[in-house]
């Protein structure tokens, strides 16, 4: 399986596993066990490499004291062959939960000197931790190795493209963070947030060859894990990125150092810190050797997304280099100290961005004053609204605020991203395209409608240097406005057919078409209701605007098969996204109307199949293609979930694809037995429910489940049969006996019919599995044109015709808006009261009834 289908997996797992554990501990076990299994691995890959053989493996000991030493000065460290997880999970071994903790803490004992300040105490948290997995030894030692069973089919590929380890890791973190409510604020920044930042900074710094970026309250590690991936698309080389972390938690900060450690980020590029930023800022140095290790830490960029609103103390901090310049934050606020301690630590070309609550926005007081400095002083770049409850454990409203320590222009970008989401669960999330709305609108600093807006200072001053979004964005929906003339005499008001102006600008001859004066300020349709969808798609000029587009994608498919399956192996799978933006926005520069993120949307939701396919051909080879692996699913056995083979699947060629294209006749024959069966099921349900209740308890023809009891049906019919034969009689089509005949006929094609089918269903299955097994290259390439370009392609041809559709769907609603003038629904009122009153005229009944009536009649009659 994908690394997404066994991410997936052991969360499944390790979620059934933790039972009444907190997911936000359960995670620190099952993160920390696949981290000592990555350095595990690790070491086995690095003495294979220096030539030992697997039973020299078997002979590592603390006591070889020159391997011990040789081991460290390339790692870091050292872990002997019975502390290794390869040993701990090999059958031949019996497992204890002492074997863990012995490990550990030779682990602690066995750190480098000059790597003490990455490794030391970074399991102390799973080490602490392992007394809550069980309430006896037997217990504890069960649990631990369910654990190391599940994480076991982790691969450590040397290949760092291949990064399985690191997505899984990154892929439980945002799990466990959803599970763990107000708890995960702790440690987890959303992905599509911490892309977003790492986006707009890897932009700035894209021209430097070397760079340092520091995360004040770094969490798991995942904003500056992403800021290096955003990077690296511009970089040379991986190593030349200096990561700085600060946390004050510590089983946090163990996941800052373990998730940098396994993205294979070298040991002397990560310098990380356990403390309270405020009140333990930096400088760096190393205390093995504080004075030749001393530096003051200004780096390229800072990224943060610190505890929101929370106290600190701004005690004797008046003249804290950090704050001098601009003031203290309120004691009970802290978010500003965040942000100046963030500026501080900045080169003079830096960048940060940091997430806050909107109310650093606007409040008062010293937050005000502060505010009023960073805008005077020139440092506030870009305030980015983010959709409300968008982080897990809080639906509060939140921004990113980009600062610079030198700027050239002197405005600040307003961004109002606060409508740009989708629902996932019960949170929003920012979509692909989203992030790149915004990321474009600040690279390019541009003003658009209900979205962004460049705010001078001078109008900043205006309005007291409150930076409140609304105040410079209206990105709400205009509400809905009735024009009085229209709706009382009817027309269309021309003023609301000009809202439609960007339609009109590309369809100019269109509107005349479709619409005429009534007068100088009021038209009306020029042809049926009925006939506006047809006139619009039949128009010359919409036909040129679908023609315009088709030519702008003409030749885009064979440029992704070029680009993708031809050239698989030379794509640079970190680039090629971009690069095939780039492309497709180029060819949507002269085509009005067409949203070019919603083309991206499509091309990004494809690029997630296309980009984990290529990783795995690039990885495995041409021949992972062909491939075809065991369907693993889970089934209870025994009262156990239990791993059982159900089938084949393609490792990258999926089934139903290769049957649709190569093996379609015996597709086709399967799906006429599965519709026949399909047609069968549905006849006999009409048939019992045509049965009576009489009929239905009649010689107990029905069963348990309210369908046919199949035996008893066959008796009676067969019984029916002989007496229509020997009697000659002509049961009708509505009669019992009738009926009973029908069904067991049914019942018998039925069985057999599923007998074929499931042979047919195997049979195609063993094909299938024979067929991509045997695939030449050029049918793999036809396939992964199918698979990859295709769908992309058909999404894409799509957009005309959904511009057309919402433009129809708008003319109609203005038509439909001022069909019925209010004096005709007043004639109609009068009318309908004038005929009630009528009718009430003819009835009759007693003395009061009548008197009733006559005050009715005389309140319709308007007397």
């Amino acid at each position: 399986m994908n690394k997404q289908q066994l991410a997936a997996k052991i969360w499944e797992s390790a979620n059934q596993m933790r039972s009444k554990i907190e997911a936000n501990e359960y995670k620190d076990y099952i993160l920390g066990f696949i981290f000592y299994k990555y350095l595990s691995d690790q070491l086995v890959q690095f003495v294979s490499k220096e030539g030992m053989t697997a039973d020299d493996i078997k002979s590592l000991t603390e006591k070889d004291t020159d391997t011990v030493k040789f081991v460290q000065s390339n790692l870091g460290y050292f872990i002997a062959y019975d502390n290794l997880f390869s040993t701990w999970i090999d059958p031949k071994y019996e497992f204890d939960e002492s074997n863990v903790r012995d490990a550990l803490s030779a682990f602690s004992r066995l750190i480098s000197p000059t790597y003490k300040k990455l490794f030391e105490g970074i399991f102390t948290t799973l080490e602490t931790g392992l007394s809550k997995l069980g309430e006896s030894a037997g217990k504890r030692t069960k649990a631990i190795s369910d654990l190391l069973d599940l994480i076991k089919s982790i691969p450590m590929n040397a290949n760092q493209g291949y990064d399985v380890l690191g997505y899984i890791y990154e892929y439980l973190l945002g799990k466990f963070a959803a599970n763990a409510g107000k708890k995960a604020g702790e440690f987890y920044t959303p992905h599509e947030v911490s892309v977003l930042m790492s986006n707009i900074i890897a932009h700035e710094l894209k021209h430097k060859n070397t760079i340092e970026i520091y995360d004040p309250t770094s969490g798991s590690g995942s904003l500056l894990i992403n800021i290096g991936e955003a990077f690296q698309k511009y970089a040379k080389n991986k190593d030349c990125i200096t990561y700085y972390a600060q946390e004050l938690k510590a089983n946090t900060y163990n996941l800052t150092r373990m998730n940098l450690v396994m993205r294979g980020i070298k040991a002397s590029n990560i310098k990380t810190r356990n403390g309270d930023t405020l009140e333990d800022d930096w400088p760096y140095f190393d205390d093995s050797d504080p004075q030749g290790t001393y530096h003051a830490l200004h780096v390229d960029a800072v990224v943060s997304n610190p505890p929101y609103s929370q106290n600190w103390d701004p005690s004797f901090k008046e003249n804290d280099p950090r704050y001098s310049r601009f003031g203290l934050a309120p004691k009970t606020k802290a978010d500003f100290a965040f942000l100046l301690h963030d500026l501080y630590h900045l080169k003079p070309d830096g960048i940060m961005t940091i997430v806050l609550p909107h109310g650093v926005l606007f409040r008062g007081g010293e937050e005000g004053e502060i505010r009023k400095q960073l805008i005077e002083q020139n440092h506030i770049d870009t305030i980015i609204g983010l959709p409300a409850n968008i982080f897990f454990g809080t639906g509060i409203p939140t921004v990113i605020l980009v600062l610079k320590q030198k700027r050239q222009n002197t405005d600040v970008l307003v961004i109002d991203a606060s409508k740009h989401f989708i629902k996932e669960g019960k949170n929003n999330k920012l979509q692909t395209s989203d992030i790149k709305r915004i990321t474009d609108a600040v690279i390019n600093r541009e003003s658009i409608d209900k979205f962004s807006q460049l705010v001078s200072k001078q109008t900043l001053r205006d309005n007291d240097y409150n930076l409140n979004i609304p105040r410079y964005v209206d990105s709400a929906e205009a509400p809905q406005s009735w024009d009085l003339h229209a709706t009382m005499l009817g027309g269309i008001p021309n003023s609301e057919i000009a809202e439609l102006q960007h339609y009109w600008q590309t369809f100019p001859e269109l509107r005349s078409t479709l619409f005429t004066a009534k007068s100088a300020a009021y038209s009306e349709l020029a042809i049926d209701k009925k006939d506006v969808n047809r006139t619009i798609a039949k128009h010359p000029q919409v036909l040129a605007f679908i023609d315009a587009y088709n030519q702008a994608f003409n030749g885009f498919d064979a440029h992704l098969n070029t680009q993708l399956i031809e050239n698989w192996q030379s794509v640079k799978r970190n680039q090629c996204e971009s690069a095939l933006s780039t492309e497709l926005f180029n060819r949507l520069t002269s085509i009005n109307l067409i949203d070019k993120y919603q083309a991206y949307q499509f091309l990004s939701d494809q690029w997630q199949i296309i980009g984990a396919d290529l990783e795995m051909m690039q990885t495995e080879g041409f021949a992972a293609t062909k491939q075809v692996d065991p369907n693993m699913v889970i089934k209870k056995k025994n009262g156990q979930d239990t791993e059982v083979q159900e089938g084949w699947r393609g490792h990258i060629l999926p089934f139903d694809l290769v049957q649709q294209t190569y093996l379609n006749d015996a597709l086709q024959a399967l799906a006429e037995k599965e519709t026949r069966l399909a047609e069968i099921a549905s006849t006999l349900e009409e048939i019992l429910e045509s049965l009576t209740e009489e009929e239905k308890e009649q010689d107990t023809i029905k069963d348990s489940q309210d369908g046919f009891a199949n035996a008893e049906v066959s008796k009676v019919a067969k019984i029916f049969l002989k007496e229509q034969k020997d009697s000659k009689i002509k049961f009708t089509e509505d009669s019992y006996e009738y009926k009973m005949i029908q069904t067991s006929r049914l019942i018998d094609e039925e069985k057999t019919l599923k007998k074929a089918a499931k042979e047919a269903a195997t049979a195609l299955h063993l094909k299938t599995k024979a067929t991509i097994e045997a695939l030449t290259d050029e049918q793999v390439n036809n396939l992964l044109y199918l698979k990859w370009i295709t769908p992309l392609c058909s999404e894409l041809a799509t957009l005309p015709n959904a511009v057309i559709s919402q433009l129809t769907n708008q003319v109609q609603s203005l038509a439909d808006k001022y069909a019925v003038t209010y004096s005709q629904v007043a004639n109609d009122i009068k009318t309908t009261e004038q005929e009630l009153a009528q009718m009430l005229s003819e009835l009759t009944g007693n003395e009061f009834d009548m008197q009733g009536l006559a005050e009715l009649a005389s309140l319709l009659k308007g007397e």
